[in-house]
């Protein structure tokens, strides 16, 4: 995540951790095969990745057991994931397909800076949440000059 003054995670680290939490969010835990699944990894995988997490002190695991995540793991979690819903909004309000959104902002929640999110999170509310007749709103999607035309 490029967040400013916070250690730096990889990016398989952040999709891990967001991907706990979105999982334990209903049930307070998730387990290693439910993460392997969401993930399209092997658990081996997971259990190594849990390991990493576990000494930087992001999450509570024992092997065989639940995982779920600590404060500070549920903290950067719930960044990722805003951060995602952010770019994944922005994206559908510009009439990116759902798949191609999801998979877009998945990538670009882990290398666009505070500020930058931020900034497009702006963009994205105001596109969300304008009167569906609004012409700007069809110039930007249609990438034209509409109120120019008087179209």
């Amino acid at each position: 995540m490029a967040s400013e003054g916070r250690d730096r995670i990889s990016k398989s680290a952040e999709d891990y951790l967001e991907t706990i939490y979105v999982l334990s969010r209903e049930k307070g835990y998730a387990r290693v095969l439910e993460i392997a699944r969401a993930l399209n990894v092997r658990a081996p995988s997971v259990t190594q990745m849990l390991k990493k997490l576990r000494a930087r002190g992001l999450v509570i695991y024992e092997r065989y057991g639940v995982v779920r995540l600590t404060e500070e793991g549920m903290a950067i979690a719930m960044a990722i994931l805003a951060r995602h819903e952010s770019l994944k909004s922005l994206l559908l309000a510009l009439g990116v397909s759902e798949k191609t959104a999801e998979e877009d902002a998945c990538a670009m929640e882990h290398v666009l800076h505070d500020e930058s999110v931020q900034a497009l999170k702006k963009i994205a509310d105001f596109l969300t949440n304008a009167p569906a007749g609004l012409k700007c709103l069809r110039c930007i999607r249609e990438g034209k000059h509409l109120c120019l035309s008087n179209k």
